[in-house]
């Protein structure tokens, strides 16, 4: 990274790969949202999340002002809590409403958080469920800051 006085890829230990990205993005237990106000300004709220199946899944109320920001614009930046070793995703955020997705984003949620939340929790007329799959990612190592940040694109970064 120029400017950053980073190393390049020969240089430090490495690009970190896909799968230490997606062993944090699994196992990280707050996760943080970024949105964007109609008005342009940045709203930021943490969630619960599950990574499954390439994506995140994290559920709101509609009422949420997250929800009604990704309702006017779905993209959003999501981050895994643990500062030391970060990983960022990019995406746009999908509702899923379908009734066997929704048993089963709740029931790896249930399992990751030894909750015991039934499926009126994902109603669909008073909450959202939301899947964003990663158009880019972003992570790093702090025990290897210079050399370690690595991005993985995987599709239209618009």
């Amino acid at each position: 990274m120029p400017g950053y006085g980073l190393l390049g890829p020969d240089q430090g230990t490495g690009l970190l790969p896909w799968s230490w990205a997606e062993e944090r993005l699994r196992t990280s237990h707050d996760y943080w949202v970024a949105t964007v106000w109609p008005d342009g300004r940045p709203h930021l709220m943490p969630v619960w999340a599950v990574w499954h199946d390439g994506s995140l899944w994290f559920s709101s109320s509609k009422a949420s002002r997250k929800a009604a920001n990704l309702a006017a614009r779905p993209r959003c930046t999501i981050a895994t809590a643990n500062a030391l070793e970060p990983v960022v995703i990019e995406g746009d955020a999908q509702v899923v409403s379908d009734h066997p997705s929704l048993q089963l984003v709740l029931h790896l949620e249930n399992t990751k958080y030894h909750t015991d939340y039934s499926i009126e929790m994902l109603d669909p007329a008073v909450n959202v469920c939301l899947r964003v799959r990663p158009q880019w990612a972003f992570g790093l190592a702090e025990d290897d800051f210079t050399g370690s940040p690595t991005r993985w694109v995987f599709g239209d970064t618009g």
